[in-house]
Parts: C-alpha cells; sequence; structure tokens
C-alpha cells in the first residue's frame, strides 16, 4: 500500500534496508517506510523495532514539518562515532503510515546499504531509470565556436527527468583543449564523476566534461566515455543544432 498526505508521498519499501554509524549496523529492516520529503528521491523511515533505540539519545530538540509533523531529536552515538542531531522519532506524525518511525539524516550516517549493495548519497528513487543505448547518430559539439568532439559512436543515457545524455569516446574528443579539474560529484545511479574544463577560442568554459570510470553496474557501458553539459555547450545531433535544455545544470 501507499499513499499521499498532502505533498507528501508515502509507499512501503521493498527492500532491506540498513545504516550504520561505527561499524554498527544502527537500523535493519525489510519494512521500511518511503517518504517522499523531497520530490526528487524518497527518505528511509524505519520501525522503531527495526532500530538499535539504545544508540538513540535525546537532545530535548524537536523537528517540525508542516506536511509531517514533529519529530524528537536524537543524537546517534555508539563506542567509536558519534552523530549528533541524526536521529528523527516521530512521535507527533501528521501522517498516520509514520507515526513513531524512525528517520536519518543520510549523510551523517557511516554506511547505507539495500540489500548487500551500498547506496551512495541518497535512497534510490524506484521511479528512477537508466537506460544507456548504443548508437550510430553523429554527434559534434562545438565550445565557443571550437569544435571539441565529432562522433559516430555516441551511448546515449536516457535518466528519467533529465535531458539525454551523450557519451562519447575519448578518441573523438579534443583532448587537448581539457584540462582536468578537482571536482568530483557522486550519484545513486551511476557513481563518482570526474570532470574536466574547456579552453576554447581563448576563453575557459569550468567543469564542462564529465565522465565515469567506474560508474555503477547499471550505468556500466559509459565508463571510460565523457559527456558535456547539453545546456552549456552547442550540440549537433545528425547535423542539427539542439536547443539547450533548462535545468537545474544550466
Amino acid at each position: 500500500m501507499g499513499g499521499a498526505r498532502g505533498r507528501v508521498k508515502v509507499e512501503n519499501g521493498l527492500k532491506r534496508v540498513r545504516t550504520y554509524l561505527g561499524g554498527v549496523p544502527i537500523a535493519d529492516s525489510t519494512r521500511v517506510k518511503m517518504v517522499w520529503e523531497k520530490p526528487y528521491y524518497p527518505t528511509y523511515y524505519f520501525p522503531p523495532e527495526d532500530v538499535q533505540m539504545e544508540y538513540l539519545v535525546a537532545t530535548g530538540e524537536t523537528k517540525r514539518s508542516p506536511s509531517r509533523g514533529t519529530a524528537s531529536v536524537h543524537t546517534v552515538k555508539t563506542a567509536r562515532a558519534e552523530a549528533p542531531d541524526a536521529a528523527f522519532v516521530w512521535s507527533e506524525a501528521k501522517i498516520d503510515e509514520i507515526g513513531g518511525y524512525v528517520s536519518f539524516a543520510w549523510d551523517a550516517m557511516d554506511r547505507w546499504f539495500e540489500e548487500e549493495e551500498e547506496v551512495y548519497v541518497h535512497a534510490r528513487d524506484p521511479y528512477t531509470r537508466i537506460d544507456v543505448l548504443q548508437s550510430s547518430r553523429h554527434i559534434e559539439v562545438v565550445v565557443n565556436g571550437v569544435k571539441v568532439a565529432d562522433s559516430h559512436q555516441p551511448r546515449l543515457l536516457f535518466e528519467t527527468g533529465l535531458p539525454v545524455r551523450y557519451y562519447l569516446p575519448k578518441t573523438d574528443v579534443r583532448l587537448d583543449l581539457l584540462t582536468p579539474s578537482e571536482t568530483r560529484t557522486s550519484c545513486p545511479y551511476k557513481g563518482t564523476a570526474e570532470y574536466w574544463s574547456v579552453t576554447a577560442g581563448g576563453e575557459t568554459f569550468e567543469d564542462i566534461v564529465w565522465g565515469y570510470t567506474t560508474p555503477l553496474a547499471e550505468s556500466i557501458e559509459v565508463a571510460g566515455y565523457v559527456s558535456f553539459y547539453n545546456e552549456k555547450v552547442d550540440i549537433y545531433v545528425d547535423g542539427e543544432l539542439e536547443e539547450r535544455p533548462r535545468t537545474v545544470f544550466g
């Protein structure tokens, strides 16, 4: 069963979910609730029977949400680690399904697992899908009037809610125009990306190219390839200039 209360969607989770701190499993459940505190991905709420409550120390503070109610704030403390204000017990919930449940600040915990696979950044949204397809489309990338990439063998990555991303083999990219960046970002569906800046036409454009050296399994086919932000460069597909999409990355 699942449901929505106001703008908050709640569904029963189907996976075994665990979270650790200081090497200790703080919560371990096959009965989690998925609560969309944000529209892009869910937060896991654990029934208190599946939480090692002895590691939760009440701070006396509360967390209030207009849609979810009031939770008492706890510090998670083990013999080896402490995460201040990291656990929330929803003792005065406005949503019946989560009454008494416990949620955690994702980044405050050491490790998260869905079944036996570690998960990074945030819980995966079951409504987000990744598809990587080999293609023979002709992709040209132009930055500041300079052609930086030209490929007939792209791999197209389709991700729910985002524009198609064209991943190109590095041999089809002007690597002499790329400078490695220290920027790294992580995605629960693709892994950790490294970035490059492009110098073209006498200007440098920071972090407009990225790639995954060791992506997660569902995105493994883009390993070693690179992609350019459609929002920031001119991309020609089979000779036609694409309109730049408007996204949070623009």
